[in-house]
């Protein structure tokens, strides 16, 4: 079902990235192990915008990583805007991995769109040099922008970073000016800084201090939750556009919320719990038909406790539901549970991962030397993800 509420609208021009079109300005972030071609697929039924893959290593995809290269499929309804986001701390070896996806098709269809990641928090990146570390040597980020830009050709590329590595070490204002001066399409700002990882509340401060710095557009990440939370991001900074990562785990249908939003309409979805078992069924199959209804049954597992967030479900149930492994067996697990209205009371509540403050693990002397053009040495990870 859907509600009318008495929010604010603000009607939001389409994104513009070059040739491509993002309308309304709604991005889906790439997650790992959640982006795939099943959960594009299903939150592109819900409402239009653009949707990212899970991030891809460069060095794996420069080597041909059969991983890899499966992650990289288009599916048949994103074709003309298949968008592709790729992690690399070496200039060459991201300008080769560029080249493949535009001119050589590598993943079956040239992608629209190629974003950078400046911006992942997660050790196993930041302490070889990548992620939300990398910022911090400006020239290297320069080279790597630049690198991407060229071989991108008319292909836009954007970038995606956070505030800084921590409070002392703030990086998002020379990224901006980097991504503008070496021609990327857009950048979006997560505001959070590394250290905070995913804790405490998102800072949209930052993010319009970086839309009124530089003049490309700016896309803004960090605790959206709901369509309004993005109406007020847009309100409050300037920003050109959204990044939706976590608030649509086991909510698809924010991106319908987001496009009537973004269209200057106050209908919100708040469905029963019909209506989101047959969403939940059509993602396993959605899963199965690209994995097998095994392995594709057994992924749709961890969206469970997103879906049923609120819900009152036994918790027989709901440990049944994060161990089913066939459709039937969920068809007949979601059946038996009564329907009734959507839980108001979890909008607005952040979901997926959360977690505490901690120091970022860093290359060793990483800190000293801003300028250093310089990969690190052994930094590019062997597989994609992360």
């Amino acid at each position: 079902m859907t509600a009318t509420l008495e929010p604010t609208t603000t009607a939001l021009p389409p994104l513009r990235l070059g040739a491509l079109t993002v309308d309304p300005a709604v991005v889906l972030a790439p997650m790992a192990g959640i982006t795939n071609p099943a959960f594009r697929t299903l939150c592109r039924e819900f409402g239009a915008g653009l949707y990212v893959c899970e991030m891809i290593t460069t060095q794996a995809l420069v080597q041909r990583n059969a991983k890899t290269l499966r992650m990289i499929r288009a599916t048949a309804d994103e074709k003309d805007a298949f968008s592709v986001q790729l992690y690399g701390v070496d200039p060459v070896t991201v300008g080769r991995a560029v080249e493949m996806l535009v001119d050589e098709g590598v993943a079956g269809t040239r992608p629209a769109h190629i974003d950078l990641n400046f911006g992942c928090p997660v050790p196993k990146v930041t302490r070889k040099g990548g992620g939300s570390a990398l910022p911090w040597h400006r020239v290297l980020l320069q080279n790597i922008v630049r690198e991407a830009v060229r071989a991108a050709g008319d292909v836009p590329v954007t970038i995606k970073t956070r505030i800084g590595i921590d409070a002392d070490h703030v990086t998002y204002l020379d990224a901006g000016r980097i991504a503008q001066d070496e021609g990327a399409a857009a950048i979006t700002l997560h505001g959070r800084t590394a250290d905070q990882l995913y804790s405490g509340t998102a800072d949209w401060g930052p993010i319009a201090r970086l839309v009124e710095t530089v003049d490309i557009p700016v896309l803004g990440n960090g605790d959206i939750w709901e369509a309004d939370d993005a109406l007020r991001m847009v309100a409050e900074t300037g920003c050109a556009g959204v990044v939706i990562g976590r608030g649509c785990l086991g909510r698809p249908w924010l991106f319908g919320d987001l496009a009537a939003a973004f269209a200057g309409e106050s209908r919100r979805a708040l469905p029963a719990f019909r209506e989101v078992a047959a969403i939940m069924h059509r993602h396993a199959e959605l899963l199965t038909e690209e994995h097998g209804e095994l392995h594709g049954c057994s992924d749709f597992r961890k969206h469970v406790a997103w879906y049923l967030k609120g819900f009152s479900v036994g918790g027989d149930v709901r440990r049944a539901l994060a161990m089913v492994s066939s459709l039937d067996e969920l068809a007949g697990l979601l059946a038996g549970i009564p329907d009734q209205p959507y839980p108001t009371a979890v909008l607005g509540a952040p979901r997926g991962r959360t977690s505490t403050p901690r120091p970022v693990a860093l290359p060793e002397g990483w800190l000293l030397d801003r300028d250093d053009p310089r990969p690190p040495v052994g930094a590019e990870l062997e597989t994609s993800g992360g």
